[in-house]
């Protein structure tokens, strides 16, 4: 799941497993499998920044998350 945010500003979360793609025409659209569209604040690479973020640590096991 990824943290993004609405254009009126109100934050959502998202399941990362569910992103298309994502165009940049000016507002930031991601395209769900579903074929549902969202319109978000981030910009596409911040969409891709947490979006390889959260792949990465869902390969990690809970011991190797804690400190």
């Amino acid at each position: 799941m990824i943290k993004l945010t609405r254009l009126d500003g109100e934050g959502f979360i998202l399941n990362a497993e569910l992103i298309k793609y994502v165009e940049h025409r000016p507002d930031t659209f991601v395209t769900l499998t579903g074929g549902d569209r969202l319109v978000v604040a981030e910009s596409p690479e911040e969409v891709l920044d947490r979006t390889l973020e959260y792949h990465r640590l869902k390969r990690l096991t809970p011991e190797a998350l804690a400190p």
